[in-house]
């Protein structure tokens, strides 16, 4: 009976499979309720009901989900029933269409719940089309649509109540496997057999891995910090708020660069010791993975013996290399530090799961607080949605894109009046992203998909002619679709094609909307393709100059925070947390951009070589002063101090104000071999300083030189545009 029981919870740890219970409880209700009660119309609008709601699901406390909940059945309704009243008036009806989808997308600007819940109302609206020739009474439509919402909510609410923090550590477990594919894509520089290309390619590959564990470690922090809102002290939200900021200095160590990688690799390329640091590296990335195998199946992490003899051969490495005076010792120092950052990083995955560390020390708060970005006020609202009404936002762009598109599209299915045509609405909707690589992605798989659940739904029909079949095979559907939605995008794509033939069945036509849904799903993948390629294309609007700038700021102020550090001692509270996820942050934009815009029309060779290069010297930048926010503690040697405000001058002289710097890695270096006959702790600590700095300036004048070009050719690029 025991081992019963702990099979039965360790079942109910799979958050897939406790996920995939929720979602069939939610479509048998919806299917299968009507069919007993003699309504199988009742069907169409339920389950959809159910899909739009799961689409606009967003995890929260228990306080802010009701009010979420609230706000998302209200929208549904008065989305529904403003289609059903303005259907018979097409001028009316087009008029309302452009201007609630442009309000809709720009209420996106206030905050992800706002956004999520915006996107459901679209989706509604476009499914409300579907159906408005179903019933009799306009009211039906929209009641049945949201108490099929509120059919998922209810499911949803209970599965949350059950298991309160599970969405808070499945993101930590995510963030953990995140945190070991970037120590994966780290060890690579270690690689002895380096190649100028490849190790751009590992630049590349490290920097697009950095942009994913940030976006990670973003999601966590919404997670967390609305559980802090409504936690009264509960154990495991505490739990998960220390493996965050464990994972996040963790990051930053990993992040750091003490060397550069290129020169050591030929430097060292007949010594054992360049293996032994990208075989500890690659250990690490497999114990994060493990950890993140622990936390998401409720076990303890058991930290690998291995360490312990791996990092003895290392030191023994590092001491024979000391000794041999073939080696200039300022790399030797250098890979000392690199060697002292990775056993912090050991110790801490060590410690981890020790109660020392996950208790909060109340004393220390002030380095366990999250900053909050939701919503101050009506003042903030304004200022938010002020912000993105101008062709510089995303938002605004996507917002015109989408909203002429469904116009485009609702004019086309009035004047030719095609069959089940307000599919072709809704394909646009589900086809066009904000930027044009994911559009493009989309519309393939899209048709792929479609084409796909149209062979399989034909052959549902034909084979199953049972409704009771038909049902079952509808639930398998959902769940598969819901499942998928985020991973294969085709897959999913081709089992809501199941559900919609389906679902049609149930009203008579499902052999006969296949092939028009087919041909709808064409069109609509057209219309989407035209407008991200004519209405605001948008690569003449992304300006590569504008978020350089900001990534080269916000590298600026995380390096001035650091240096305040050296004076007045370490300390992780909000102020350096804000600033050094800032600097992650926009490197990850200007990482997702340069690699974004190599793939669009309209960017030349040229352009594309000097944008990886860049991309290549600003995360290497950004981990020269990782480095030194690594090792940060208060210093009292006052040369060094000055010596710290002085590069800082120097560079954001020549990042931000494109200045010659007065400083140059040539002085720098002379410096650390002057201190390199010292010995006290204190000239160790300035002597890491000084190889960070060296490091710094030695990429200084080619950063700026990239930024400077880079800016050149989008600036004639633009003006270009502007004359045609």
């Amino acid at each position: 009976m025991k081992s019963w029981l702990t099979r039965l919870k360790q079942t109910t740890y799979n958050t897939t499979f406790m996920y995939n219970i929720r979602m069939i409880i939610a479509f048998s209700g919806t299917a299968f309720l009507p069919y007993f009660m003699g309504n199988q119309l009742a069907t169409i609008p339920l389950t959809l009901g159910v899909v739009a709601a799961g689409i606009s699901d967003i995890d929260d406390r228990f306080s802010a989900r009701l009010q979420n909940q609230l706000y998302t059945y209200l929208g549904f309704f008065i989305t529904a029933t403003s289609i059903q009243l303005l259907f018979p008036h097409p001028v009316l009806f087009a008029c309302g269409l452009i201007i609630s989808c442009i309000c809709l997308i720009l209420l996106g600007s206030l905050g992800r719940r706002y956004a999520t819940i915006a996107y459901g109302c679209l989706v509604v609206s476009v499914y409300s089309m579907l159906g408005v020739h179903l019933f009799e009474d306009w009211y039906i439509q929209p009641a049945l649509l949201v108490i099929g919402a509120a059919w998922y909510g209810l499911i949803s609410t209970i599965s949350f109540l059950l298991f309160p923090v599970r969405e808070v550590q499945d993101k930590i477990s995510i963030s953990y496997s995140s945190l070991g594919d970037f120590l994966f894509a780290k060890s690579n520089l270690f690689d002895v057999d380096m190649t100028p290309e490849s190790y751009q390619q590992s630049m590349i590959d490290l920097s697009l891995e950095n942009g994913k564990l940030v976006g990670i470690f973003n999601q966590v922090k919404t997670v967390l910090l609305t559980r802090l809102k409504g936690d009264r002290g509960q154990k495991d939200t505490r739990r998960s708020l220390q493996y965050y900021f464990v994972a996040q200095d963790i990051h930053e160590r990993a992040d750091s660069a003490h060397i550069n990688y290129q020169k050591l690799a030929k430097i060292f390329e007949h010594s054992d010791v360049l293996f032994r640091f990208q075989r500890i590296l690659a250990l690490q990335g497999k114990a994060c993975k493990d950890l993140s195998q622990s936390i998401m199946k409720r076990e303890v992490y058991n930290h690998s013996l291995r360490f312990k003899h791996a990092f003895q051969n290392l030191k023994h490495s590092l001491e024979k290399l000391k000794e041999d005076d073939a080696f200039d010792q300022i790399w030797v120092n250098a890979l000392y530090s690199l060697y002292q950052n990775l056993k912090s990083i050991d110790a801490q995955l060590k410690n981890l799961e020790t109660e020392r560390n996950i208790s909060l020390d109340k004393s220390k708060h002030i380095e366990n607080q999250l900053k909050d970005d939701d919503l101050k006020g009506w003042d903030d609202i304004v200022v938010r949605i002020r912000q993105n009404l101008t062709p510089e936002s995303v938002l605004f762009r996507h917002a015109i894109r989408l909203s002429l598109v469904l116009l485009v599209a609702y004019i086309f299915v009035q004047v030719t009046d095609i069959q089940y045509g307000y599919w072709v609405l809704l394909t646009a909707l589900f086809v066009i992203q904000p930027n044009f690589n994911a559009t493009k992605r989309r519309l393939r798989l899209r048709i792929v998909g479609t084409l796909i659940g149209i062979i399989i739904g034909y052959a549902i029909l034909y084979f199953i002619p049972s409704i009771e079949g038909q049902l079952l095979l509808l639930i398998i559907s959902g769940v598969l679709f819901f499942e998928l939605r985020s991973k294969q995008y085709a897959q999913a794509t081709a089992f809501i094609t199941i559900l919609a033939l389906i679902n049609f069945n149930l009203d008579g036509l499902g052999f006969a909307a296949a092939f028009p849904r087919m041909i709808d799903t064409l069109i609509g993948c057209a219309l989407a393709w035209l407008g991200v390629t004519f209405i605001f294309p948008d690569w003449k609007f992304r300006r590569l100059p504008r978020n350089i700038s900001r990534s080269l700021n916000a590298q600026s102020n995380y390096l001035a925070e650091i240096i305040e550090q050296y004076k007045t001692g370490r300390n992780n509270g909000l102020t350096y947390r804000v600033v050094r996820r800032a600097a992650h942050n926009s490197d990850a934009d200007v990482a997702s951009l340069i690699s974004t815009l190599a793939t669009e029309p309209d960017f030349d060779q040229d352009q594309k070589a000097r944008a990886f290069e860049f991309l290549c010297l600003n995360h290497t930048f950004l981990s020269y002063i990782a480095a030194l926010g690594a090792h940060r503690e208060k210093i009292e040697d006052q040369e060094i101090l000055a010596l710290l405000d002085q590069a800082l001058n120097d560079i954001n002289g020549a990042l931000l104000r494109d200045e010659v710097p007065d400083l140059s890695a040539q002085n720098m270096l002379q410096k650390i071999r002057q201190r390199l006959t010292l010995n006290t702790d204190e000239d160790q600590k300035s002597l890491i300083i000084l190889q960070q700095l060296s490091l710094m300036m030695s990429i200084l004048n080619q950063l700026s030189r990239l930024k400077q070009s880079l800016s050149h050719d989008r600036d004639e690029h633009s003006t270009e545009l502007a004359s045609l």
